[in-house]
Parts: C-alpha cells; structure tokens; sequence
C-alpha cells in the first residue's frame, strides 16, 4: 500500500492520540482518589523517615577556609551563615562557558531560582540560604536584579564548587556550625535538587530539620510547635529570625 503524505497525516493523528482515563461519576472520582491517598499518605510518611534519618547523618569536618566575593566585599564560609545555626548553598551556573551569558544563568538553574521561597521563614529556622557561582559579582548582581531574584547570591573565589561535588553538576549542600567550626551534613544533586526552592524541602535537608515538634529527631534538638512560629514573610521580628 502506498501512503499519501495526507494519509499519512491521519495516521500519525490516530496512533499518537492521547490515551486519556476512563471518565467517572463524582463517587467512582472519590473513590479512587481516596485509594490513592493510602500510596500518597505512605510517601509522606516515608520522606518524613528519611528527614529523620537525615538528620542522624554523620557531620563532616569543613578544613579549608573558602572565599566568596559578596555586597561586602570578601567574605568566608562562615560569614555566608549570616550568625546563623545552619547553611543552605545552591551552585548555579551562571559563567562565561555556560548556555545563557552574559544575559542568563544556566536555564534549569534559573527555574531553581525562580522557585526559591522568601528567605525570612529560613531565617526563622536559624537558617541561611546563598547561591554560588563562577561569575564576577557585578554580573550576578544585574542578572539578580533583571530576574527578580532577592536571595543571596555569592561570586566563587576558590575551589569551593570542586571539593563540594558541584564543579560539573548544579546541587545542594547543607551545612551546620558550632562556634567558628563548620561541618557538611547533606548533599544531593541531579534530580534530588528537583524538590528544592520551596521552605520545608529546604529545611527537610537540614541536619536540624524543621525544628517543630512532631518530627523524630535526637534528644535536645530546637524544637518549637508547628504553626506558632510560622509568620507572613513580612511580618518577622529581628529577634524571631535569630541571626
């Protein structure tokens, strides 16, 4: 048989239609989302285990004393944490050899940025977020302010992206301090940064997690009730952001 290329057309129509679902009365609906509430309540359950498993994760000893150009001018690892407990660090690409520049960062690493929540809830939890990238500052800086973005967005000045996994590939690394030591408590990279932006999933990655009191974390960990801390991102004290 020979096809015409407007029989063809028809063919591909048909073949490639969409397979949609079976249509349902409002009962038949509930019941079937209500099934699938038992597999959704199961996930919860289960990424509220791994949260807690996280947060039992060993810390590990941060030796070298990186440097990051910033609004200040030249700061520390330790100065990213803003006199917070926590540190949560994002490495965009944004660099000369990067799709997008000088105009954009890299396209999935702006999606991440556009996703990213109000700082203050963080902040709330004792905990800071910055980006990184290879870029100088002063393109970050125009590149923050044509896309909106308000978080805190660093220029690399060493090997920081090397020894943390993130010189080939974006990812998210947390980290936590006690005095002046600072120690890496989690990564993740690839599709585990697919979650983050939004505040809990942020906080879910800590090794103090959310600090509300529901969750299964170590004897003497911040725990405070979930809702009674929880304010508009405006509406923060100085002293409710601790830090």
């Amino acid at each position: 048989m020979v096809y015409t290329s407007e029989a063809h057309d028809r063919y591909r129509k048909v073949t490639t239609r969409m397979q949609t679902p079976e249509i349902a009365s409002p009962h038949e609906w509930e019941a079937a989302r209500r099934q699938l509430l038992v597999k959704e309540k199961e996930l919860t359950r289960a990424r509220d285990a791994l949260a807690a498993e996280r947060r039992r994760m060993p810390w590990l000893p941060v030796e070298k004393a990186y440097r990051f150009d910033g609004p200040q001018g030249e700061v520390s690892l330790l100065d990213l944490f803003e006199g917070r407990r926590q540190l949560i660090i994002y490495r965009a690409f944004f660099e000369s050899d990067v799709a997008g520049w000088p105009d954009h960062a890299c396209v999935g690493c702006s999606m991440m940025a556009d996703q990213v929540a109000d700082v203050a809830h963080l902040n709330a939890r004792d905990t800071s977020l910055a980006f990184v990238s290879r870029a100088p500052l002063p393109d970050i800086e125009r590149v923050k302010a044509r896309m909106g973005w308000t978080m805190p967005w660093y220029s690399l000045l060493d090997g920081f992206d090397l020894d943390f996994g993130v010189d080939q590939m974006h990812g998210t690394n947390a980290f936590i301090r006690e005095g002046e030591s600072v120690f890496r408590t989690y990564f993740v990279n690839d599709r585990g940064d697919e979650s983050m932006g939004g505040t809990w999933s942020y906080l879910d990655l800590t090794a103090l997690g959310r600090q509300e009191t529901w969750e299964d974390s170590p004897e003497g960990y911040p725990q405070s009730p979930p809702y009674q801390w929880w304010r508009w991102h405006d509406a923060y004290g100085s002293g409710e952001q601790r830090g």
